[in-house]
């Protein structure tokens, strides 16, 4: 029945895609799993430690099926020595407590191991204990769970004495217990499983000694991380997935995150790898580091939550598209140092990426702690280099902080890793300060400069002066101004582009984030591509790209098949099963729920 359920499937596909001349050759099946509605409920909690000090450890290595339905009841622990196998096609949901301090997660211990190695045919799915799995949870439902914590053994720059003492729910970026050591935000800093790198003060047993670049967490492949970032503590949530000096053995490829309450994926320090991750409907950052994060980076593809704000009349969600720091309270870690140079404070944060699309929500009003409005936030000392990547409808384009944050002091002029004297990100970015350790090359501009009175409408601003009454420290255009040789290192030096509009490239799209109704799709692939003339290393990890942004025309989206932006319908060319079943004009959840009720199939 399978066979010929599949059958059925394919030849309803082929005549979808003769229709809309969507290429479909694989539209994926069901993997041998029965229907998550059919999954038998199984607490996590019954496979770890009940009560005391390693209360929700797992007990021993632990593999989960896709043939029961899992739910995180409370913090589960991989600790350490411990993997944790995670089949295709398995669905893990989080409860949602309703208590910030019960507020369940899945954290990877240092040392522990995660092994959640999906298909494009048969995902791995974390999601909130609400979500029915059929593309109708709301998009708004952010915050309903904890979320994915990795931590590992690879280097950051935290020191105890400028980074520290680490205090739950403060907020302030003081993570530091001990020299080299960092406890995750929203967790209490005496639990050690909380805790990301290595003590180089005081060595704990069963730990290193010293930072290894190369440590291994596992692998995370074909993984949707959905509906997360619930508050543990005050001033401290978690994020869709925070990696915690996270090691370049560790594997990360092909991983989304959608509705975040907080950033979709941040970094606090470490050298893991990232390509092909998906971000969509976050309420903060899209993409954030600190610590000393020194990754590499490459496919990545970001939206807001849809909004046309630029009247103010819809406070919209989401802050900036990169939120980059490097040295989080001003400590001057890293100073005079070589990129990736190991040990406390050696050095700053300097991930290298390539091909990133973001689109921004257009956002020109303030929301809570969410005061950016920029597609590239340079903060606190950054370093880094992004090339050949396409950012659309942010109020500002790159902006640089210049050290002079009020209520921080100013800035003791210190050196980058490559020698230039520097008081924050705007001289590690300056081509007349040295060697740039600050790079942004080679990129595409849309849409930014178009929106309220007082808000920034330029595409590279520097400067953090605040304005008498605001929370932001980015909105006055007369501090923001760009000096003749500012604007001709941008756009001419590096070859950085603005402009109102792409051709192919639709960045303006509505929905509606109650009931995830498509209104307007965007398109997010420009057509034809757009040339650069940087193109990344052929290292073993990058892909020599001759394009900018995430993905090239006229070929298949990395997207295709397996994200959620599929089945939601979010762009054109991505529709969930793009055929319409019922035939009653559109292609929509209710089509997908036919085939998955019908033939038991998975989307393509």
């Amino acid at each position: 029945m399978k066979k010929f359920s599949h059958l059925i499937a394919t030849a309803l596909f082929a005549v979808a895609a003769m229709e809309t001349g969507v290429a479909q050759t694989d539209l994926g099946s069901s993997c041998g799993c029965p229907s998550v509605s059919s999954r038998p409920t199984v607490n996590l909690s019954t496979l770890a430690v009940s009560g005391g000090a390693n209360d929700g450890n797992l007990l021993a290595n632990t593999t989960l099926t896709c043939d029961k339905l899992w739910v995180l009841d409370k913090k589960i622990y991989v600790p350490n020595g411990v993997t944790l196998t995670i089949q295709p096609g398995t669905v893990v949901k989080g409860m949602n407590t309703g208590v910030p301090a019960t507020a369940t997660a899945l954290i990877v211990s240092r040392g522990g191991k995660i092994y959640a190695v999906g298909t494009e045919d048969c995902q791995i799915v974390f999601t909130a204990q609400a979500d029915a799995m059929d593309g109708t949870y709301a998009i708004h439902n952010v915050g309903q769970w904890g979320g994915l914590v990795i931590a590992g053994q690879a280097s950051n720059n935290l020191t105890l004495a400028k980074n520290g003492p680490f205090a739950a729910g403060t907020g302030d970026g003081k993570l530091a217990v001990a020299d080299g050591l960092g406890t995750f935000e929203g967790f209490a800093s005496s639990d050690y499983r909380d805790q990301f790198g290595v003590n180089l003060t005081t060595p704990q047993a069963g730990y290193l000694t010293t930072f290894d670049d190369n440590d291994n967490s596992g692998i995370l492949k074909y993984v949707s991380v959905r509906y997360a970032g619930q508050i543990l503590a005050v001033g401290g949530e978690l994020n869709g997935i925070s990696l915690g000096s996270v090691g370049r053995g560790t594997t990360i490829d092909h991983v989304e995150v959608i509705s975040a309450a907080d950033d979709n994926m941040e970094f606090f320090g470490g050298t893991v790898n990232v390509k092909n991750a998906a971000f969509m409907f976050g309420n903060d950052d899209m993409f954030d580091w600190d610590d000393g994060y020194s990754g590499k980076v490459q496919n990545v593809f970001a939206i807001g939550v849809s909004s046309n704000d630029t009247t103010g009349t819809v406070t919209g969600a989401g802050d900036n598209g990169f939120e980059m720091d490097a040295d989080d309270q001003q400590s001057g870690n890293g100073s005079g140092v070589a990129v990736g140079t190991i040990g406390a404070g050696g050095y700053r944060s300097h991930p290298v990426i390539y091909n990133v699309t973001m689109i921004g929500t257009n956002k020109r009003q303030e929301n809570s702690d969410n005061t950016g409005m920029a597609a590239i936030q340079a903060k606190e000392l950054t370093e880094g280099e992004i090339y050949n990547s396409v950012f659309a409808n942010f109020a500002i384009g790159l902006n640089l902080w210049t050290g002079n944050k009020p209520g921080e002091g100013t800035r003791t002029s210190t050196t980058s890793s490559t020698g230039q004297p520097v008081l924050d990100s705007y001289d590690n970015w300056r081509n007349d300060n040295g060697t740039p350790s600050l790079i942004v090359k080679n990129n595409t501009f849309v849409g930014m400069g178009a929106g309220n009175a007082g808000a920034a409408t330029a595409t590279l601003t520097m400067d953090v002066s605040k304005i008498a009454g605001s929370n932001s420290y980015f909105r006055n255009p007369a501090s923001h101004a760009a000096t003749a040789r500012d604007t001709m290192q941008f756009y001419v030096t590096d070859g950085n582009v603005r402009t109102t509009t792409v051709a192919g490239f639709t960045p303006i799209w509505a929905m509606d984030g109650s009931t995830n109704a498509v209104s307007t799709q965007y398109d997010a692939t420009p057509d034809p591509s757009l040339s650069t003339t940087s193109v990344a290393p052929a290292d073993g990890f990058f892909t020599p790209e001759n394009y900018r942004g995430a993905f090239a025309s006229g070929y298949p989206s990395w997207l295709s098949g397996w994200s959620y932006g599929t089945l939601l319908a979010t762009t054109g060319g991505l529709a969930p099963c793009p055929t319409d079943i019922n035939r009653d004009g559109v292609t929509n959840n209710v089509d997908f729920l036919l085939l998955l009720g019908q033939f038991n199939q998975s989307c393509h």
